[in-house]
C-alpha cells in the first residue's frame, strides 16, 4: 500500500507563535513566573518543555508543583522578561548591558543554546584589556567556550595584558599557570619583567614568591647581556639566595663551554635550563645581502613566512657591503666586515652592522679588531667567531677574532693552522669544523681545521673526501652538512663516528649559495651554478633537504637572483615585515 509522508515545515513556528500570542493574551496560562514584583503568565507544558529546571520543578514532587505563583529569587524582571521571549519566540536580544546577567540566569534556568549564545557574544567582545576579567567570569559561570577564548587571547596578546591592573591582581597560582605555560606568546625578558611588576603591586606577601617565579623564566633564551647585568642586579633577585645562585649556575654553564659543567646541574637548575622554548616562538629564515642579479651588492633583507609561503621585505641595510660575512645569535643578524662599495676607493672594513626582527631595525654593533672581507663567521652559545679572509691589504689571513655577547667586546684567538678562503665552516660540540677552502693561489685544500674552543687550540687533519669550495654546512642532529662547493655532492660528516655520510646530490654543480635549518629542514638559497654549456649563471633557486627522507623539494625561488648571501635562521615571537 503506498503511503504518502507529509512534513510541514512551518508547524513547530506556528505552533510557538500561536503559543506566544495565548500568553500575551493570557489565555490558558497556568502559572505566575514572579520577579522584581513582576508577573509574567506562562504554560507549565511550555515551561517544562523547554527547560530541564522547570521540568524537575514541575514533574516530581516539589511544593513549587501545587503553586500558581513561583518567585525566582535574584533574577531582574528585565532578565527574565528576555528569557521568557527567547523561551516562546526563540528569539532573544543580547548586549553588553543585559549579557552577564543573562548568562547567569540561563546557567540557573538551564537554557544551555541561549547561555551559549551568551557566550559567543562576549568572545566577539574579547580584548587585551577584559580578557583576564572575562577569564574570571568564565570561571565562576563555568563556561568552557568562554574560558579557552579569554585564555588564548590572554596567551596571544600577554605583552598587553601584562601592563593592566588584572595581570597585577592575579593569585599567584594564576599567574605562575600563565609563565609555565609552553604556549605563552611572550619573551623571557618580558616574563621577568611581569613578574617583577605582579610583585611590586603588592609587595609585603608577595615578595617570598620571588625564587618560585623566576623558576619559570627560561634562562637559556635571555640575552647574556639583560640576563648578567640587569636581571642580576634587580633588587628583588639579590634579596633571593635560590635567584642568584641559578643566574651563577648560567653563568658557570655559559664559561664553561658546552656540556662538561651539565652532568652537575642542581636539582633547581637544571628544570631552568632545560626548559624548552616557549612554542609561540616562530624561527624565520633570513635572507640577507651578497650580490643582486649580478648587477651590484645588494642592502636587501628579507624574510620567508612560511604560514603563507612568501618572502616579505624587511629594512635594508645601512650600506652595500661586498663579500661580508652573516651570522645569527641570540635571534639577531650580524653582518660583519666586508668590503664598503659606497667610496670611490674600495676598503675593508671593521664594521658590525645588527638586526633584530623584534624592531626591524639596524644598528651598529662593536666594531671587529681588524677589518676584513670573504671571511667566514660562525656562533656558539654567547660567542661570535671569525675565521680568516682577506684583509686591508688584500692578503689572505690566519687571524681569528671572538666577540663575546656577555661582554660587549672582540678579542684575538689562536690563528688557524692553515689559511683558507671560503671554507665550509659550522659549529658543534665545542668545537669548529672547517672543511676544504682554497689557498692563496686558489687550489682546493683537502684538509679539515677543528678548533676547540674551551682550549683555544686548533688540530688539522688530511681527508681525501674534503674538496669543497664556497660551499655552506649546517648542523643537524649531531651531523655537519656540507653543500655542495663546485659540485653536487653533499655530505654529512658524523662528529660522533668521526666519518662522512653520503646525502642525495644536488640538480647542479652549486657554489656562492647559503644555507640554514628550519624545523630540522636545510634550506638552501640563491648562489651561482654550473649549467650543461659549463657557463657559470646566478640563481634564485629555493629549495629544501629532509634528512628523514634524504631528498630534496623546490620551495619556489627568491624574489631575485643570488649569490655571497647569508642564510640564517631566527627566532622572534611578533613580526613586523611586509610583502616583498
Amino acid at each position: 500500500m503506498e503511503v504518502f509522508c507529509y512534513k510541514d515545515i512551518e508547524q513547530s513556528s506556528n505552533l510557538l507563535l500561536q503559543l506566544n500570542t495565548l500568553r500575551q493574551e493570557n489565555l490558558l496560562t497556568d502559572v505566575l513566573l514572579c520577579s522584581d514584583n513582576t508577573e509574567i503568565p506562562c504554560h507549565r507544558n511550555v515551561l517544562v518543555s523547554s527547560s530541564p529546571y522547570f521540568r524537575a520543578m514541575f514533574c516530581n514532587n516539589f511544593t513549587e508543583r501545587q503553586q500558581t505563583r513561583i518567585n525566582l529569587h535574584g533574577l531582574t524582571s528585565a532578565t527574565l522578561n528576555t528569557i521568557m521571549d527567547y523561551v516562546y519566540t526563540g528569539l532573544a536580544h543580547i548586549s553588553m548591558d543585559n549579557v552577564l546577567p543573562l548568562m547567569q540566569a540561563t546557567s540557573m534556568l538551564q537554557y544551555a543554546r541561549l547561555f551559549e549564545a551568551c557566550s559567543s557574544f562576549l568572545q566577539d567582545q574579547l580584548n587585551a584589556d577584559n580578557c583576564l576579567s572575562m577569564l574570571r567570569f568564565s570561571e565562576i559561570m563555568n563556561c568552557n567556550s568562554l574560558r579557552k577564548k579569554a585564555k588564548d587571547m590572554a596567551m596571544k596578546n600577554f605583552y598587553d595584558v601584562s601592563h593592566s591592573e588584572d595581570m597585577c591582581e592575579l593569585s599567584l597560582p594564576e599567574l605562575m599557570g600563565y609563565l609555565e605555560d609552553d604556549s605563552l606568546c611572550a619573551e623571557e625578558e618580558q616574563v621577568f619583567e611581569t613578574l617583577v611588576a605582579w610583585i611590586r603591586y603588592d609587595p609585603l606577601p608577595r615578595r617570598s614568591a620571588i625564587s618560585d617565579l623566576f623558576k619559570k623564566v627560561r634562562l637559556r633564551y635571555i640575552h647574556p647581556t639583560y640576563l648578567f647585568q640587569f636581571i642580576a642586579s634587580d633588587p628583588l633577585i639579590q634579596s633571593s639566595t635560590l635567584c642568584i645562585e641559578l643566574i651563577e649556575s648560567v653563568r658557570r654553564l655559559l664559561f664553561s663551554l658546552g656540556t662538561k659543567y651539565f652532568g652537575d646541574l642542581t636539582s633547581d637548575f637544571k628544570p631552568v635550563w632545560i626548559a624548552p622554548r616557549r612554542c609561540t616562538y616562530y624561527d624565520n629564515l633570513v635572507v640577507v645581502g651578497g650580490r643582486k642579479n649580478n648587477e651590484q651588492t645588494s642592502r636587501e633583507a628579507i624574510v620567508f613566512d612560511e604560514n603563507c609561503q612568501e618572502w616579505k621585505r624587511l629594512a635594508k641595510l645601512p650600506i652595500r657591503l661586498y663579500k661580508a660575512s652573516y651570522v645569527a645569535l641570540h635571534s639577531v643578524v650580524y653582518v660583519t666586515g666586508g668590503l664598503t662599495t659606497n667610496s670611490k676607493y674600495c676598503q675593508a672594513c671593521p664594521t658590525v652592522y645588527t638586526l633584530s626582527l623584534k624592531t626591524n631595525e639596524w644598528r651598529m654593533a662593536q666594531p671587529m679588531l681588524e677589518p676584513r672581507f670573504a671571511h667566514q663567521s660562525v656562533s656558539y652559545l654567547h660567542f661570535i667567531f671569525i675565521l680568516g679572509g682577506l684583509g686591508c691589504n688584500r692578503q689572505l689571513t690566519d687571524s681569528v677574532e671572538r666577540y663575546n655577547s656577555m661582554f660587549n667586546q672582540w678579542e684575538s684567538m689562536a690563528r688557524m693552522p692553515v689559511a683558507v678562503l671560503y671554507p665550509a665552516v659550522a659549529a658543534t660540540n665545542q668545537r669548529i669544523y672547517m672543511f676544504g677552502g682554497e689557498d692563496d693561489l686558489q687550489n682546493p685544500v683537502r684538509l679539515t681545521q677543528v678548533y676547540h674552543i674551551a682550549r683555544n687550540m686548533w688540530c688539522k687533519m688530511e681527508n681525501r673526501t674534503v674538496k669543497n669550495v664556497s660551499a655552506p654546512a649546517v648542523v643537524m642532529d649531531e651531523k655537519i652538512y656540507i653543500v655542495g662547493g663546485y659540485t653536487r655532492r653533499m655530505i654529512a660528516y658524523d662528529t660522533t663516528a668521526n666519518c662522512f655520510l653520503k646525502c642525495a646530490s644536488l640538480k647542479e654543480r652549486r657554489m656562492h649559495h647559503a644555507a640554514a635549518v628550519l624545523n630540522n629542514k636545510l634550506y638552501i638559497t640563491g648562489g651561482r651554478y654550473i649549467n650543461g654549456h659549463d657557463v657559470i649563471e646566478d640563481s634564485d633557486n629555493f629549495e629544501c633537504y629532509d634528512p628523514r627522507t634524504d631528498a630534496w623539494t623546490a620551495k619556489g625561488s627568491l624574489p631575485y637572483k643570488l649569490f655571497d648571501h647569508g642564510s640564517l635562521t631566527l627566532t622572534c615571537v611578533s613580526q613586523t615585515w611586509t610583502n616583498s
